[in-house]
């Protein structure tokens, strides 16, 4: 029991380091998509950001 208990913390332990920089890609992932819905809707990214304006004529 106690053996078994074992192997799975160092189990759990060797698989930590290998996913951490899996949070980096779902980050940028997510702000690309982000990024891309709201150039859906107009929005362009300026400082600060705001959305375009339609030239009336």
């Amino acid at each position: 029991m106690k053996i078994t208990k074992i192997i799975r913390l160092a189990v759990v332990l060797a698989v930590l380091p290998a996913l951490s920089g899996c949070w980096y890609l779902v980050a940028g992932g997510a702000g690309a998509y982000g990024g891309y819905k709201m150039k859906e809707k107009g929005y362009t990214l300026q400082n600060p950001i705001a959305k375009e304006k339609t030239s009336k004529q």
